[in-house]
């Protein structure tokens, strides 16, 4: 008797394709219906439905009844049990570290402040110690940790998996940053650009949710942008795409932390509205900052709006070169509210190419300072292959 062969248009292939596809649909969207699912797949219904139950009894995928629309209908995530991720996020002040099952639920969750010169050994090293005690506090093994995912503040060389740009990240110049945690957690690591993940977080659980094109901003310490085109993130030939915070606005403007002149981030980034208040308000944090503005402040208030018009001004060359429908702006600074959103989108109205009635919503972000990390996590999960026989990375 002949042996069956495997061929691309053979049934068995066929039905590998279709639970590929639907694995991928529910890591992207964090969990659909079923009805959501053949829209989102362009499968059929009854295809769905048959590879959700045989996939459900494999313990891939878990199932649950909701309520959308005032009908009852199947949710389906992927199965809690398949596994642990870890986010981690590094910000230029502080280090965030979340611990998720393969449907993006948080298990736990720690943060602490860094040094403003904060070094690569030693915040790796605490990351390491961090994940020990997590693990322990819901009585995991790191065994069940299948991947990590590794946001920082700073472009990324593709080839080398080093910081592009001397100087942006002191301290850890010339470190492989994902080799360097994969040492001390024994884990594989993936890493990306802080806003880049920020991005793909708000896209899949927040304010740009549904949106195929947008630009996720992140204003804090510094200033990124993530791009998200025709549903997928763009990161350019090199990997940096979204270095907004770097695009010159001031020719011959105040020295930026990357070597250059004028860039965006020197003039309405964290350390420079900071500066601006020394004399009014000493020393003091970004939060403190927003807080005081809203609490009524004038000097915090106009500080804000100041770093809204910069801000709005090079959004509206972004918005010009690549038509988004939504902008979110998420970071600590965002929740300032409309006291930066309202300047901000006031100077991309003067500035934008389209009529106001096509101007893409400018909106605030949804998941706060949390962003970064749940797109960590949600890089993690991206990173794992699933199959109907279990996972791999």
């Amino acid at each position: 008797m002949a042996t069956q062969r495997r061929t691309p248009g053979s049934q068995t292939s066929l039905r590998e394709a279709n639970r590929a596809r639907i694995v991928d649909a529910i890591k992207k969207h964090g969990g659909l219906t079923q009805v959501e699912l053949a829209g989102a797949t362009g499968l059929s219904p009854a295809t769905v439905s048959n590879i959700v139950k045989e996939l459900s009894t494999s313990g891939v995928l878990h199932t649950a009844q909701s309520i959308r629309s005032g009908r009852r209908a199947q949710h389906v995530t992927l199965a809690h049990a398949l596994g642990l991720v870890v986010g981690v996020h590094f910000s230029t002040r502080h280090l965030r570290v979340a611990l998720a099952d393969v449907a993006n639920t948080v298990v736990a969750e720690n943060h602490m402040p860094l040094a403003k010169d904060h070094r690569a050994d030693n915040e790796l090293d605490k990351v390491a110690l961090l994940l020990t005690d997590m693990l322990d506090s819901v009585d995991a093994s790191r065994d069940e940790v299948l991947a990590v995912g590794l946001a920082v503040p700073a472009p990324l060389d593709r080839a080398t998996g080093t910081i592009a740009r001397s100087g942006i990240m002191r301290g850890w110049d010339g470190v492989v940053i994902a080799e360097a945690l994969e040492r001390r957690v024994k884990r594989p690591v993936f890493i990306d650009n802080a806003a880049n993940l920020t991005a793909l977080a708000e896209s899949r659980l927040g304010a740009g949710r549904g949106k195929r094109t947008s630009i996720t901003l992140e204003v804090g310490d510094g200033i990124g942008a993530g791009l998200l085109l025709n549903g997928q993130l763009f990161r350019g030939n090199n990997g940096v795409a979204g270095e907004f915070g770097h695009t010159t606005i001031r020719e011959n403007g105040p020295l930026c932390r990357c070597g250059n002149r004028g860039c965006l981030e020197a003039i309405a980034g964290g350390p420079a509205i900071l500066d601006e208040l020394r004399d009014h308000l000493g020393s003091l944090k970004l939060g403190d900052v927003v807080l005081q503005a809203m609490a009524g402040d004038a000097r915090c208030i106009r500080a804000i709006a100041d770093a809204g018009r910069h801000i709005g001004i090079a959004t509206a060359n972004l918005c010009n070169l690549l038509d988004p429908e939504r902008v979110v702006v998420g970071g600590e600074l965002a929740r300032a509210g409309e006291l930066l959103l309202g300047p901000m989108r006031h100077a991309v109205e003067r500035s934008i190419i389209v009529n106001e009635d096509l101007m893409p919503d400018i909106v605030q972000g949804q998941l706060g300072v949390r962003a970064a990390t749940l797109g960590a996590v949600a890089h993690a999960v991206d990173s794992i292959s699933i199959t109907s026989g279990g996972v791999a990375v």
